[in-house]
């Protein structure tokens, strides 16, 4: 059941007042929100499975971080790490950049399965717990837990709170990444490396242009048509986000797809139609194994099951609204239950590969 219309204005009012008179010196309260609003979506939480553990949570803060420890590359070709909290560089960046120093053949797909990665997460949990946990409830020095309660393995989120976090997830990403990118450019320290018109959002949050390439060429190498309309692609081709960027902005394979850049720019921000999905289904079942070697050359994070759960949310989010499903140029279907109950029957199909894949 839904939590009342006065419930979840008041859920955004709050979390606004977070974003906007909430003191934090460094980026972790964006990450924490952000981490939390994912969890609600990819993991296919459900109103009663309200516990995120920390192991979870930190996951994610090293999924953030991990592309933010990539030197920012100035005009002149030279490249600083940007620090994201004022005075000293944030720990999280410190732990996650030292992992990075003492083991570069890890990636974000592989660093799971390192001996020391376990020591580098319980680092980040400590963080996670001492700083923007204890603190980011606090709202012009007054306690309002109005989000979780904090218990011994994680977070405890109140009842729809994570109906809240579903429901808007793409306006609460906006704000956190809006506000995460202001304090990043306000960091004094960051000013000799910035310019006034550095792209600090591609930076941050997305895939470079080069991980982005190889993973188009990994992907014409498998199956060189486009996904939408089946006819082959000649020209390179665009990576479309299956789900669009504007719902989930994030770069997770396998949601990216190899598309003609005039049906990529014909579907816009849309969701798909049925005939798309049932292909998008087949092509990421039956090639799984080779879309996680594609994207570990990419350095893009791959998630099978998140991918999944993305995409039942967005479509049970849009059958539930009404909305509209794009099948051609021009041509826009209704979203409907069918979809959804595609995705729940497929749903089981979508594990982890058995054996995970080790670079080099």
């Amino acid at each position: 059941m839904s939590p009342s219309a006065d419930f979840q204005l008041g859920f955004l009012s709050k979390l606004q007042r977070i974003f906007n008179e909430g003191e934090f010196v460094a980026t972790y309260k964006y990450a924490l929100i952000m981490s939390i609003a994912d969890l609600c979506v990819d993991s296919g939480i459900h109103e009663e499975d309200q516990l995120l553990s920390f192991a979870d949570l930190g996951g994610k803060f090293i999924t953030y971080y991990w592309q933010q420890c990539q030197p920012f590359l100035r005009q002149s070709g030279k490249g600083e790490v940007l620090f994201q909290s004022q005075g000293k560089q944030a720990s999280v960046i410190s732990s996650i950049r030292d992992f990075r120093t003492r083991f570069p053949r890890e990636t974000i797909n592989t660093l799971h399965n390192h001996a020391e990665f376990p020591s580098l997460l319980r680092k980040v949990i400590t963080t996670i717990r001492n700083q923007p946990v204890r603190y980011i409830q606090n709202i012009a020095g007054a306690r309002d837990p109005f989000i979780f309660e904090q218990q011994k393995g994680g977070l405890l989120l109140n009842p729809g709170v994570p109906y809240c976090f579903r429901r808007f997830h793409p306006l609460i990403t906006k704000m956190a990444r809006s506000q995460w990118i202001d304090h990043v450019r306000g960091i004094s320290a960051n000013a000799s490396i910035l310019g006034p018109s550095d792209d600090l959002d591609a930076y941050l949050f997305s895939a470079s242009r080069q991980a982005l390439g190889s993973l188009r060429t990994g992907l014409i190498k498998l199956r060189s048509n486009c996904l939408y309309c089946d006819r082959k692609v000649v020209d390179g081709g665009d990576v479309d986000h299956f789900v669009p960027f504007s719902l989930y902005p994030r770069d997770i394979a396998p949601n990216l797809v190899l598309a003609h850049a005039s049906c990529n720019r014909s579907k816009s921000n849309n969701l798909a139609s049925t005939e798309h999905l049932e292909q998008w289904l087949d092509f990421t079942s039956i090639h799984r194994d080779d879309l996680l070697e594609i994207s570990q050359r990419a350095g893009i994070r791959f998630d099978l099951k998140g991918s999944v759960s993305i995409t039942l949310w967005a479509y049970k989010n849009a059958f539930l609204s009404g909305g509209v499903a794009w099948r051609k140029n021009g041509d826009f279907v209704p979203v409907t239950n069918r979809d959804v109950l595609l995705l729940e029957s497929r749903f089981p199909q979508f594990t982890p590969p058995t054996t995970p894949l080790r670079e080099g």
